[in-house]
């Protein structure tokens, strides 16, 4: 029996780079399940087949597509699009059409909260993304940490940042003299934005910034603020977790830290599937440098495969029940959903530092493998020294306020 996994990917346009060894990566499963050859429905033995279609990074190309695949007999699983724009198109398309929606590349909640109850999600919320980042703050020793968030408009930033100032606001990180100082949200213009952003960060003694938006965004961001007087030791972005990061930066990715979905360092022996390295680097033998859109929809597929055994069908309410059911592990981490929303809530992310041109996965500690590096406990970052000092005998006063005056 033939099972074909239909989606879209950006295998040209803005996505492109993520979109391409996804699409590997994808084939790469389908063609391992049929090696093993142990998934059988109703008796049959049973094959995956891939009908990937490249939406150019448009999301009306993307919504054709979507609406092509669920209207074809043919095609009995839908696989979601990478980056949160197109999946935020594509989710109600197969809802509508009453087709479990298997999310792998879209990081925002939006359809998650808006009913779409057949959609399921691998990865993490764009909710969660720094919360590991305002933990780690809250440990330096620092006497105050005054953050300035650096977001864009785009939908999957806002909720990056609103997930990042809900941690900040809990009690333990306001305990631990954690604030936010300054709110940036709108396009950043290396020319032009310095200008009137910087004196913010300057006034409001900011010595904690964290950047959301497009990988363009987080790069305009970081290359100025490293490249400007300014004295801000702890630089956080999401796009710090992607390899191209440190290729495009050069030494100014040095110290970056940025939350990640996924790493091949990490330390896991899964229960469904090929531990990270493993993954890695067959992943390398194909040609692409595997970054975590690669690790993400492999997992899609290998909990797919765990669902449809225990749902013993093709029938898509016993799918995606069986989804709802589904305590596992994969090379992505654990997994496990809400019931009603299909959002995930198994999956932890990890945060990271770039460090003599490599990823280190700094939170959660792990035991290092030979030959990485140990950060000393509660001070995780490698902050200068001199730097750590004049800090902590800044001003110790500190009104609660924010600077909310946007200077957008």
């Amino acid at each position: 029996m033939k099972i074909v996994i239909g989606l879209s990917l950006s295998l040209s346009g803005e996505y492109a780079a993520m979109g391409r060894q996804a699409e590997a990566a994808i084939r790469l499963f389908a063609a391992d399940a049929n090696s093993l050859g142990d998934l059988r429905l109703g008796g049959d033995r049973c094959e995956f087949e891939v009908d990937c279609r490249d939406d150019r990074s448009d999301p009306v190309r993307c919504a054709e597509i979507y609406g092509e695949l669920c209207a074809d007999p043919r095609v009995a699983l839908i696989f979601g699009p990478y980056s949160n724009r197109l999946a935020r198109v594509a989710a109600p398309i197969a809802e509508d059409a009453g087709k479990v929606f298997i999310n792998h590349g879209g990081a925002g909640s939006a359809f998650h909260e808006r009913g779409h109850r057949m959609a399921v999600s691998v990865l993490s919320p764009a909710s969660d993304y720094f919360r590991g980042f305002v933990r780690l703050c809250s440990g330096l020793k620092l006497w105050r940490k005054r953050i300035a968030i650096v977001s864009s408009k785009l939908e999957f930033a806002r909720e990056v940042a609103g997930g990042l100032e809900a941690a900040v606001n809990e009690r333990a990180a306001r305990r631990h003299g954690v604030r936010i100082r300054v709110k940036w949200n709108g396009d950043f213009d290396p020319e032009a934005t310095p200008e009137t952003l910087f004196p913010a960060l300057k006034r409001n003694h900011v010595n904690v910034l964290a950047s959301a938006g497009s990988y363009e965004h987080d790069v305009a961001v970081v290359r100025s603020v490293v490249e400007s007087p300014l004295s801000i030791p702890v630089v956080g972005c999401v796009a710090a977790a992607v390899q191209r990061f440190r290729t495009d930066l050069g030494e100014m990715a040095e110290g970056i830290v940025g939350p990640s979905q996924w790493e091949e360092t990490l330390d896991i022996t899964p229960e469904l599937g090929p531990r990270p390295v493993e993954f890695a680097r067959r992943m390398r033998e194909a040609g692409y440098e595997p970054d975590y859109p690669a690790a993400q929809v492999y997992a899609a597929g290998l909990v797919t495969a765990a669902a449809l055994r225990a749902a013993g069908s093709l029938d898509q309410a016993r799918i995606r029940e069986a989804f709802s059911d589904l305590r596992s592990t994969t090379l992505f981490g654990d997994f496990a959903i809400d019931r009603v929303t299909g959002r995930q809530t198994g999956h932890s992310m990890l945060l990271i530092q770039w460090h003599n041109g490599r990823k280190m996965i700094i939170e959660p500690e792990v035991h290092a493998e030979q030959g990485s590096i140990q950060f000393p406990p509660g001070v995780r970052l490698l902050l200068a020294g001199a730097e750590m000092i004049k800090l902590s005998r800044r001003d110790h006063t500190d009104d609660d306020e924010e600077d909310d005056s946007n200077p957008d």
